[in-house]
């Protein structure tokens, strides 16, 4: 039998995953205070994961390039 497409692992960067691990959250939560060493470590409060969006670049028209070039 085959994998799945879905299933193989992608090669290159790494996606943005939704989820996060315990300790990962537990190293979250530690920065904004909210969690202490010696607190228990089941049912921790929900840590936001913010997704990184970066903005395309807007084309220049060509009137622009022919301006700076007379200067």
């Amino acid at each position: 039998m085959t994998i799945d497409k879905s299933l193989k692992i992608r090669r290159g960067g790494s996606s943005n995953r939704s989820v996060l691990t315990r300790g990962e959250r537990l190293e979250k939560l530690k920065e904004t205070d909210r969690w202490q060493e010696g607190d228990s470590p089941f049912g921790l409060a929900k840590v936001r994961v913010r997704k990184l969006v970066l903005k395309k670049k807007k084309k220049k028209e060509a009137g622009d390039d022919d301006e700076k070039g007379d200067e």
